[in-house]
């Protein structure tokens, strides 16, 4: 199991991120959140089988929203602070 909290950079706001990447969420054996920070910037936090979470960020990046992402930066994050059994948006 890992845990990364990803941040993307870009025209993430305000085009249905959030929404799309919980939709593609559903696909995969992952928990987490994707929330709007007030820079501008896009927050996900992910957890899941190692598999899991590199083929659901892979996804991202191959969807539509590929094309609105400037940048994207991903860190190794505690497991435990991922504690929702599904996949939630929030801010």
């Amino acid at each position: 199991m890992i845990a990364r909290l990803v941040h993307y950079e870009g025209r993430v706001q305000g085009v249905g991120f959030r929404v799309t990447v919980k939709s593609l969420a559903a696909g995969f054996e992952v928990r987490g959140g994707v929330s709007n920070l007030p820079d501008g910037r896009v927050e996900l936090r992910v957890r899941g089988d190692d598999e899991e979470v590199e083929a659901f960020l892979k996804e991202i990046r191959e969807s539509q929203l590929g094309s609105c992402i400037k940048q994207e930066s991903a860190n190794p994050m505690d497991l435990e602070s991922i504690t929702n059994r599904g996949f939630e948006i929030s801010g």
